[in-house]
């Protein structure tokens, strides 16, 4: 928790250009946006967007807001308290937009992509080890960690399952497991398995007491947790909105260009890294360059055969309303603006 306030505490220094409390000076005639950012490895889009200078550049003043888990940005979002977040869709976002809360999915943020597949299948060594594990048919009656319930790991899993031609009910299921606990329990043997993200799957792996099953075999495309965006902002102040978006797509931008062959190792790789480094909740640069990134649409587009699957297993297992659609909680007009402004995206040399 110290960790997350530090690197949030920096986050604002980065923000505002100077260590310590904007001054009106600097502030006045900017505009200012609430962006709920966890400080996690998966915000690198985000921190390379405030680092460069893109949100100054559009006269934007980011705020951050702390929070612990996406479930605690519900209200503040639908409210307009916070104006746009990374959070990944649950059953609990599409039940909100169902009971009319104005929150909008607007672009992709972080998601599982061939190669970069951040959030992976860890099973325990040893039962890798003693054959007791040589399929996603032998998750049978295995105990696995979700870091919560009816949220899109639990889809990540579900698909894993299905590939071994069982359901999702087919294993026993630990919920509520912060991802940094899950290397500590695979050691232990207080599970068998986990549906894990970066930078613990690389920790866990160097502990040697898993082994990493990529979504590439199972899930290949997966919105696991795109750009949110109150509809109150997009609608109150729409201009403020599409500069922002142009902001953050410069970001994401960066970051592509940071990313090759699965890892940080494109031409903005060693830039992006200090920028992790220094904004996030990660501090071992070296940890960045052995972890699988996230993937993200350059262009900021989402898969819908991805967020229509995730919704259909939140329905299946009866934890949101079956009349609420995908298109209730999606607004894309401000990327797509944002992407006819910028031009196509180049990947840099």
């Amino acid at each position: 928790m110290q960790t997350r306030r530090t690197a949030l505490k920096m986050l604002g220094a980065g923000i505002i250009g100077a260590p310590a409390i904007v001054s009106s000076a600097v502030a006045q005639g900017m505009d200012s946006v609430t962006l709920g950012v966890p400080g996690s490895v998966s915000d690198g889009s985000f921190f390379a967007a405030i680092h460069k200078g893109f949100f100054k550049e559009q006269n934007i003043t980011i705020v951050p807001a702390a929070f612990q888990a996406g479930s605690q940005l519900v209200a503040p979002l639908g409210a307009g308290q916070v104006d746009a977040a990374a959070g990944a869709t649950s059953a609990g976002l599409y039940n909100a937009v169902a009971r009319g809360i104005d929150i909008k999915i607007a672009a992709d943020k972080s998601s599982n992509m061939p190669g970069y597949c951040y959030m992976a299948l860890l099973v325990r060594k040893d039962h890798v080890d003693s054959g007791r594990y040589k399929s996603f048919a032998d998750l049978k009656g295995f105990k696995i960690a979700e870091a919560g319930k009816a949220g899109a790991p639990g889809s990540t899993l579900n698909e894993a399952m299905k590939k071994g031609g069982l359901t999702y009910a087919d294993c026993e299921h630990v919920y509520n497991m912060p991802y940094p606990d899950m290397a500590a329990a695979l050691q232990n043997k207080a599970i068998d398995a986990a549906i894990v993200t970066e930078p613990s799957s690389t920790r866990a792996r160097k502990l040697g007491v898993a082994v990493r099953y990529p979504s590439d075999l199972f899930y290949p495309v997966q919105n696991v947790a795109p750009l949110l965006c109150s509809g109150k902002f997009l609608k109150e102040r729409k201009e403020v909105a599409e500069r922002f978006m142009i902001a953050y797509l410069k970001g994401v931008r960066f970051y592509n260009d940071a990313c090759k062959d699965g890892r940080l190792a494109g031409p903005n790789a060693a830039e992006l890294i200090d920028i992790m480094v220094k904004y996030s909740e990660v501090k071992d640069p070296e940890i960045y360059r052995e972890s699988t990134p996230n993937g993200v649409d350059p262009n900021g587009r989402l898969s819908m055969e991805s967020l229509n699957k995730d919704l259909a297993f939140y329905k299946d297992l009866k934890l949101t309303a079956d009349t609420v659609k995908v298109e209730d909680a999606l607004d894309t007009s401000f990327m797509e603006a944002a992407v006819k402004s910028l031009g196509p995206y180049v990947p840099a040399k």
